[in-house]
């Protein structure tokens, strides 16, 4: 765990502007708490509108009980409390009501993370607490109880969610994605039968290598400060609309024949800033930073198609649906969405994580975009603004379906109609 120098009011505050910004809690509901190795608790305080929340407002309950602040602190801090008491290693907790996790609780089940290897992997262990009044010291036993046999991201009946972490940061990460997860598991039922991960699959995706020998890169051209720039910014605007989450996906694009820049590993994707990103070379990557997993995957995209300049793997939540069901995606039901996405290919689990480049043969001018079983899209453009407006047509497409699946048969474009696009548009 790295060290962590920003303030405890700072963290609290600009993680619940991020958590009220994505739309995962309301004005009045939720609450976040960081406890420090002396024992004294930083929390958001009671009656106060998460919307506008500033560092001032963030009260510290010390260990002897005394507290610090123009506010009383959450209601909810007995719970907060009684887990931090259970649970050493936990000083962070995070504590909202986002839709997709309480349409769980009030249907008292869980969400099997065993959609997404990441999920799997970043969730930890999952557990669920019975009811029992919100600020109850009631409350407090049944949740450090879940906690105490070793959970991590816990289900409260009928309320809400309870995640822990080594930071604030890491429980942020594990809460975003469990509703995620939860969210494509209600999606996905829209569709059909949820496909769920075996424990060998999850091992291939967690031991997949990485490994490139490192070098120092000469001084950055403009090109390449540009590419840096458009990166940093369609990443954030990624996170932000939901395209992308902070544990999953990568994005690249290409410098020249056989370089290219990429994400970093281990890295929230919305702080991204422009050095963050890693330049690869054939088979080297800059030294002192870590390239995403996904890096042999986009080499071998790059090298076999020269008119590929950019790459995204993403989960945004309607086309991720179709990732974790049998369902057929298809374009064929909206002209911009043939435009843009022509026909949709689908990936068997696992191939994107092979070192053979059979990823590639997936995807080519007349199938820029594919879908990944079990690990949402793939979506290559002739640069990054055009590998973007892919990813959001492919996005808005699949909630098109899926909301039309609730409402009729669906229709698809006849060839005719199909033929008429292809000349109109050149499609080859």
């Amino acid at each position: 765990m790295s060290r962590e120098v920003i303030h405890p009011r700072d963290e609290i505050m600009r993680t619940m502007e991020r958590i009220y910004r994505y739309r995962m809690t309301t004005t009045s509901g939720g609450n976040l708490s960081i406890r420090e190795p002396g024992g004294d608790i930083w929390i958001t305080p009671a009656r106060v509108d998460k919307g506008s929340l500033t560092r001032d407002d963030i009260v510290r309950v010390r260990a002897d009980g005394a507290v610090d602040g123009p506010h009383r602190p959450s209601s909810e801090f007995p719970f907060h409390q009684a887990v931090y008491d259970a649970r050493p290693d936990i000083v962070a907790i995070v504590h909202a009501h986002p839709v997709a996790l309480v349409a769980f609780s009030i249907c008292r089940q869980t969400p099997n993370t065993r959609i997404f290897h990441q999920a799997h992997s970043v969730c930890g262990r999952t557990g669920f607490a019975e009811y029992a009044l919100p600020g109850s010291r009631e409350l407090g036993a049944k949740i450090a109880e879940s906690f105490q046999e070793g959970c991590d991201s816990v289900i409260l009946e009928n309320h809400g969610v309870v995640v822990g972490g080594e930071s604030l940061s890491h429980a942020f990460q594990r809460f975003e994605a469990f509703e995620f997860a939860a969210k494509t598991i209600i999606k996905g039922r829209h569709l059909g039968d949820i496909r769920h991960l075996t424990l060998a699959q999850l091992e291939q995706a967690h031991h997949r290598s990485v490994a490139l020998e490192s070098f120092e890169p000469a001084s950055a051209t403009s090109a390449e400060r540009e590419l840096r720039r458009q990166l940093s910014a369609f990443v954030r605007r990624g996170c932000r609309q939901r395209l992308l989450i902070s544990t999953e996906g990568s994005f690249s694009a290409r410098l020249d024949e056989d370089s290219f820049l990429i994400t970093p590993t281990q890295r929230d994707r919305e702080s991204l800033d422009i050095d963050d990103f890693v330049l690869v070379q054939g088979d080297r990557r800059e030294a002192g930073k870590k390239a995403s997993r996904a890096v042999f995957a986009h080499r071998a995209i790059y090298r076999k198609h020269p008119h590929v300049q950019a790459i995204v793997f993403a989960h945004p939540v309607n086309a991720t649906a179709f990732s974790v069901t049998d369902s057929a995606f298809d374009a064929r039901t909206i002209p911009e969405s043939y435009v843009f996405l022509r026909d949709v290919q689908r990936v068997r689990y696992g191939i994107q994580y092979q070192h053979d480049g059979r990823i590639a043969d997936f995807v080519s001018v007349a199938a820029p975009a594919a879908i990944l079983e079990n690990d949402g899209v793939l979506v290559t453009g002739s640069g990054v603004l055009d590998a973007f407006d892919r990813l959001e047509v492919l996005e808005a497409t699949a909630e098109a379906l899926i909301n039309a699946h609730a409402i009729g048969n669906i229709s698809t474009m006849p060839e005719a109609v199909i033929g008429e696009l292809r000349r109109a548009f050149k499609i080859p």
